[in-house]
């Protein structure tokens, strides 16, 4: 991984991605064709410093919220990452099973024409939903799944 005093990049390209998720026993190299992006808020209170003489109120960051990000996908069959969401739900018969295997480390991987360009690397990325695009017997549309993320950070860096 790279550091800031990296070359510039020309902006990078949304449709070229790759996504990588490591945790458990696996390290699982995906092509996703969609990638909601991610969301980060610091929420902030305000209040005057005790030294500021002019009695105006700053903003101090108190917690720090991130959105669920979103993977979607053509259906080809593959289970991985379905069981990895199945050991986060209820069973017929028992709660979650996955234990600490649950949280897993996610990198988003955007690439520039010379496979140089940043990473995204979401951590203890928990899976939360599942989704099945409509099936129409008049349309010849790719059937699409989507998996839906919980995490608790990110950091970007180049590579």
């Amino acid at each position: 991984m790279g550091n800031r005093d990296d070359e510039t990049f020309e902006p990078l390209r949304s449709y070229r991605f790759l996504v990588e998720i490591e945790g458990g026993d696996s390290r699982v190299t995906a092509a996703f064709s969609q990638f909601s992006g991610v969301n980060m808020t610091v929420e902030t209170i305000q209040a005057r410093a005790g030294r500021d003489p002019r009695g105006v109120q700053g903003y101090i960051p108190v917690q720090t919220r991130y959105e669920p990000v979103t993977l979607a996908k053509g259906v080809v069959g593959d289970y991985e990452l379905l069981d990895w969401l199945y050991a986060a739900a209820a069973g017929n018969d028992t709660g979650p099973t996955g234990g600490e295997s649950l949280y897993r480390t996610v990198r988003v991987l955007a690439l520039n024409e010379d496979y140089k360009g940043v990473i995204w690397e979401l951590k203890d990325a928990l899976p939360i939903g599942y989704s099945l695009s409509e099936m129409d017997g008049l349309r010849s549309e790719m059937l699409i799944e989507s998996l839906t993320l919980a995490i608790t950070g990110v950091r970007r860096e180049l590579f």
